[in-house]
């Protein structure tokens, strides 16, 4: 794992500012981190990064003191009232803290209207030097990896890509087969975790699970090994992997990132 990026994912230690958590990511050994400039849901405890200054600055200071980098920032909402230029100050601020990766999700059932702001959002993201991937989950309307490949390849836009999640990937039954269909240069980065039991047929769960109960990397049920060696060699990871019952357990940030590290390393060594 010595020359690939592994980063740690903002949901896995979502209880740190920015600043604690790229100090985490250095004593766990991580080479980079994933900032969260938006958050997921209204109810989500977050950092204003995007809007606080002063914590950028710290976290900026943060970052050269310790040598860690930043992958990506997170997570730009597609819906139907989105106005793309919006994004601007979350991209500029993004492109400050050296990031090239964006994660998007999904959320406007005109798949038209959805293909059309991804383009525009790439445009957009083009003169920062930043890749806006997205991300297909299965309760969004990038649902599984088909529609999302389909949806990044009708945008044509080279800085385009597409973001395989472990768990979305199982979740929403997409197949190493489809995988096979998309083009390397789509796929610049990907999550990394495990999860546990068959797919649930309720939305709701998969959801709850999602946010809160992945698994470390080798202690699910997902074909890890099989889906690692589909993409492209070395791929940068974000091991992105809430679990809420250690959090409720007490166990601290750094010990659970230090086990997903570890788990990942198991793992890679499979491969």
């Amino acid at each position: 794992m010595t020359d690939r990026i592994v980063s740690l994912a903002a949901l896995t230690v979502l209880e740190l500012s920015p600043p604690e958590m790229v100090e985490i990511a250095a004593r766990a050994g991580y080479s980079h981190v994933g900032l969260r400039l938006i958050p997921a849901t209204p109810e989500e405890h977050h950092f204003p990064l995007a809007a606080d200054h002063a914590l950028q600055q710290q976290t900026l200071a943060r970052l050269r003191d310790t040598g860690v980098r930043v992958l990506d920032v997170e997570i730009l909402r597609l819906k139907p009232d989105t106005r793309i230029a919006d994004f601007e100050a979350v991209l500029a601020v993004g492109a400050a803290f050296g990031a090239s990766e964006v994660l998007v999700a999904g959320n406007d059932p005109d798949e038209a209207r959805l293909t059309e702001r991804f383009a525009e959002l790439c445009d957009l993201a083009a003169p920062f030097g930043l890749h806006p991937h997205l991300e297909f989950m299965p309760w969004t309307d990038a649902r599984d990896l088909t529609q999302a490949a389909r949806i990044v390849e009708a945008a044509g836009r080279d800085n385009g890509g597409v973001l395989v999640d472990a768990f979305h990937f199982d979740r929403s039954g997409s197949r190493l087969e489809d995988l096979a269909q998309v083009a390397p240069t789509r796929l610049r980065y990907m999550q990394l975790c495990d999860v546990a039991g068959p797919r649930p047929d309720d939305m709701t769960e998969i959801l709850r699970q999602a946010r809160n109960e992945r698994r470390f990397p080798g202690e699910g049920d997902c074909d890890l090994v099989g889906l690692l060696q589909a993409m492209p060699a070395n791929i940068p990871l974000s091991l992105e992997i809430p679990t809420r019952q250690l959090m409720e357990q007490g166990v601290s940030a750094l010990d659970r990132a230090r086990m997903a590290l570890e788990a990942s390393r198991r793992v890679l060594a499979l491969v």
